[in-house]
């Protein structure tokens, strides 16, 4: 049978590949994709060439067992039906509804463990939410938010987005954002933030400080910007934390840590989906993490933040879009045929 891929061939260039694809093996089961969400962060890294050559793309996930090196099947949100089994696939995957960390593509073989059932009741689109609700469920475990904490959430794409809807769950004294699109800030606000600042401003921080005086006591910085690394810094209270769930790929900037960041002994924490803090894994794995993640899902419904639903064929005119109008999008998500 016949399948179609994104492949990223070269900076800025996306195609899509018509491919070959066998039976599945005794082992396996085939699925077609229904739907597949565009990271906008992380994949904007690997379409604009901004990945660090030979780092391994996901060691942790079988589908993504490369390097990151053109030509790059890439992304990791695929929500499909099972359609056909191998000879010696159990009887119940047939049918199912499934999630895959899947580069994007029409149809693809994978062996059950690979897969995640879809729960009851909830929707393709919503499911293709799983991994950055993981995520940011981990962001929430790693910052530890406290009871009357002040917060602040630098980047108001879909990951910071969601984050702000699992933090406005907590009994935080303030919960601020800051973006540079306004199609953002509204949504944020709509998420739970109690204020959305324009990142842009030239009064940005005195404005956040002016709502958070002292302070905040924690930050999170998710913009992709290493620049607002920087600012997340100035905008910590003293002995503050910052979690930085960004992933900068081969992008730098200059930090000041010789001034806030040294005398108000401010913490930095890097925050990464792909493990669970040592604190906490004698108690948590990733099946326990997942099943808050499915339960968020269910919960917040994010779906709603998709703005933009395109057929695969239109893949490189997603890219684009992201890319050029950042501004016009949240969550981009590719259709396949059915």
């Amino acid at each position: 049978m016949k399948r179609q891929s994104v492949i990223f061939s070269a900076p800025g260039q996306v195609t899509i590949c018509d491919e070959s694809l066998a039976e599945p093996a005794p082992n396996q089961v085939l699925v077609q994709t229904l739907v597949s969400a565009i990271s906008p962060g992380t994949e904007l890294l690997v379409y604009r060439g901004q990945f660090p050559e030979q780092l391994p793309v996901d060691d942790s996930i079988v589908s993504l067992a490369q390097e990151f090196r053109y030509p790059l099947r890439y992304g990791y949100s695929c929500v499909g039906r099972v359609v056909a089994l191998g000879a010696q696939a159990e009887r119940h995957w047939e049918g199912r509804l499934v999630f895959a960390f899947q580069p994007h593509t029409s149809h693809f073989l994978a062996e059950p463990q690979e897969l995640m059932p879809v729960p009851t009741g909830i929707e393709p689109e919503n499911a293709i939410f799983l991994p950055n609700m993981e995520t940011t469920v981990n962001f929430c475990m790693d910052g530890v938010p406290l009871i009357g904490e002040r917060v602040a959430v630098f980047g108001q794409g879909i990951v910071g987005l969601l984050t702000v809807m699992l933090l406005a769950q907590f009994p935080l004294d303030s919960l601020v954002t800051l973006d540079r699109y306004p199609l953002r800030r509204k949504a944020s606000l709509q998420a739970g933030a109690h204020a959305s600042l324009d990142a842009d401003a030239r009064d940005t921080l005195e404005q956040l400080r002016d709502l958070q005086p002292g302070g905040a006591d924690l930050v999170y910085e998710l913009s992709g910007s290493p620049l607002a690394l920087d600012q997340a810094i100035a905008a910590a209270a003293f002995s503050g934390r910052v979690v930085v769930g960004s992933w900068y790929g081969k992008k730098r900037a200059e930090l000041d840590l010789g001034g806030r960041f040294h005398r108000n002994r401010i913490r930095l924490i890097s925050s990464q989906v792909s493990t669970i803090s040592p604190e906490l894994s004698g108690r948590w794995d990733k099946k326990r993490r997942f099943e808050v993640a499915w339960e968020m899902i269910r919960r917040l419904q994010p779906r709603r933040y998709i703005t933009h639903h395109m057929e695969v064929n239109d893949a490189p005119a997603a890219y684009r879009l992201l890319d050029q109008r950042p501004e016009e999008t949240i969550q981009v998500v590719l259709e396949y045929p059915r």
